[in-house]
């Protein structure tokens, strides 16, 4: 129930009145009901064999509709550190799917019916696609979260990543969306200083303006506040895997895959693991997990384009000319500088790319 309160996006029910109802034998639809809820999160623990089975149903109270259903298995080895391992799955798999099923049925809405909370989630369904036109959808409902109601501390961050994809995939003047990403990221602070998202959006903020320490700051503050943001993580990993510690890159990439195995930005978790391989020298392990994330069906050019150079330095040349031509059909004169110039690799990082672009005619 902590770590449920501390996502921040949730009203969450003290301790005390869910187990004054859990010892009634209500049915969790019910439960839900006489709390106001919108769900409700029930499971079983069961200790057999020498392995701990916790069992977690999450229920959607409008419909009684199980939404999400999942057994954590672990050998009790150290008690303690097994029960924080299952609480922080379980919790971020309940954040990952409650976000889902509202951002699908805020799809189902008409426009004009949003409430601030829909046209946030609406945002949200648009932002994952990952192009030009979806990114101004997400702005747009981001932006009549805000007008609905301009203490919605979430939707500035989601409003702050949009800018930042305007300035990362260079669909508009990288100085111009770098300074609204900033801006619109520090509403989302002054709003809510204890909300993780808020620090997370600021954090990247600041990567785009390259000032790393700061980022690196913001975002151990994100993930500090809720050890199960997933997205915290995996910022952390993208900062680390350029010019910070590659492997703590690594690490913090598998823990946000760890938290989140189905998250919409996975093809990001993995571009991240990939770049870190490569400033270790492991040139044929970050050709793997590059062609994992390039896989991923809303991957984006730059993806591919991380694709194409960590194969190229692999030896693989034939897998990294598709990939090259495959970023040329729609960007018909990217090249290594495009690619260098979107991220902020240490000098030696730098030239290990370029070496790679010149081998499949992208130098």
């Amino acid at each position: 129930i902590t770590r449920l309160a501390k996502l921040r996006d949730f009203f969450v029910i003290a301790r005390g009145s869910v187990f004054a109802l859990a010892e009634k034998n209500i049915a969790p639809e019910d439960a839900g009901r006489r709390l106001n809820v919108d769900y409700v999160a029930t499971g079983t623990v069961r200790s057999q064999a020498g392995r701990v089975a916790v069992s977690v149903e999450l229920v959607e109270v409008r419909t009684a509709r199980i939404v999400w259903a999942e057994t954590f298995e672990r050998r009790p080895d150290d008690i303690f550190a097994v029960l924080d391992d299952i609480g922080n799955s379980i919790v971020s798999s309940i954040s990952a799917e409650i976000e889902m099923v509202e951002r699908n049925r805020a799809m189902l809405k008409a426009p004009s019916s949003l409430n601030a909370w829909e046209a946030y989630h609406r945002g949200l369904w648009h932002m994952y696609r990952f192009t030009r036109t979806e990114n101004e959808q997400a702005r747009h409902f981001f932006g009549m979260a805000l007008k609905l109601d301009p203490t919605f501390a979430r939707a500035y961050a989601g409003l702050s990543f949009t800018h930042w994809q305007n300035a990362f995939q260079r669909w508009g003047d990288r100085d111009q969306e770098s300074a609204l990403a900033f801006e619109t990221a520090g509403q989302s602070l002054l709003i809510d200083d204890h909300n993780p998202a808020a620090h997370w959006a600021m954090g990247r903020a600041l990567w785009l303006r390259g000032e790393q320490d700061g980022s690196l700051t913001e975002l151990q503050r994100a993930v500090d506040l809720s050890p199960n943001f997933a997205l915290g993580h995996y910022a952390l990993s993208f900062v680390h895997s350029q010019s910070g510690d590659p492997n703590a890159a690594i690490g913090s990439s598998d823990h946000s895959r760890h938290l989140s195995p189905f998250d919409p930005l996975l093809f990001g978790m993995l571009g991240a693991r990939a770049m870190a391989h490569v400033r270790l020298g492991q040139f044929d392990e970050a050709a793997e997990w590059a062609l994992k994330a390039a896989a991923r069906p809303n991957a984006h050019a730059i993806i591919l384009a991380i694709a194409a150079h960590c194969l190229a330095l692999a030896g693989r040349l034939d897998e990294a000319r598709t990939f090259a031509a495959a970023i040329r059909k729609t960007l018909p004169n990217y090249c290594a500088d495009d690619f260098i110039g979107t991220f902020r690799f240490e000098p030696d990082a730098e030239a290990m790319f370029r070496q790679g672009a010149k081998r499949i005619g992208l130098g």
